[in-house]
């Protein structure tokens, strides 16, 4: 008997192809939150190269960070939130849409959140030279759409031990946010996560109308 282990060659390659497009994003994420540090630190790359600032986009400079915002986040702390919070969301959403389209809806999600953003800034003058970055616009935007879709499912928010349908949890996390920056003079994206939810709302009317009763199917099985 021979006792060598042999390797499958595609053994590696089989295993990164299985990965889900939403654990794709999580991955992406956490590397591109350390790599984004890492050239910070070593004075590569300024804040201004990966954060949105409203200021530059409105003068036309650093338009790319519409993308590179989504995936660069404030601290370990901030990303860990996130992350945790689209694994449950993202997983979730991902096997109702389908892999392209949820991609293409969270991408779309964490733009558009941006742009209202930068958009806002211009009533909120605070906002005008400050920084945003982290995936909570499109995670917003995957909560908004789950409002529509599956507006009495269940979950848990924060310390709260009891279940809340999510029709009624998303605006009460988005309003809890805004007080505690206000209350507390912590610098978060109350607008941009705004944006995120408005294009997941949208979304989801136009999947409601024209999948009407897949929706509803969708809807009485998780209520």
């Amino acid at each position: 008997m021979n006792g060598v282990y042999r390797l499958n060659p595609h053994r590696k390659k089989s295993f990164l192809k299985n990965l889900s497009v939403n654990t794709w994003i999580i991955l992406i994420n956490v590397i591109l939150f350390f790599v984004f540090l890492f050239l910070i630190n070593l004075k590569v790359l300024t804040l201004n190269d990966v954060a949105i600032k409203p200021s530059n986009i409105l003068q036309g400079k650093y338009l790319w960070t519409f993308l590179t915002s989504m995936f660069m986040h404030g601290n370990f702390f901030h990303l860990l939130v996130n992350m945790l919070s689209l694994f449950f969301v993202g997983t979730f959403i991902q096997r109702i849409l389908g892999s392209k389209r949820y991609l293409g809806f969270y991408l779309i999600s964490g733009i558009f959140a941006g742009l209202f953003f930068v958009l806002f800034s211009l009533i909120f003058p605070a906002d005008f030279n400050a920084y945003a970055v982290g995936a909570s616009g499109a995670l917003f935007g995957l909560i908004g759409l789950l409002m529509l879709l599956t507006p009495n499912l269940p979950v848990y928010i924060m310390f709260i031990p009891i279940p809340i349908k999510i029709k009624y949890a998303a605006p009460g996390i988005l309003i809890l946010l805004w007080i505690i920056s206000i209350t507390a003079n912590v610098g978060i994206g109350n607008t941009a996560h705004l944006g995120g939810l408005i294009c997941g709302l949208v979304y989801g009317i136009y999947l409601r109308k024209k999948y009407k009763n897949k929706i509803k199917m969708i809807s009485r099985q998780f209520s």
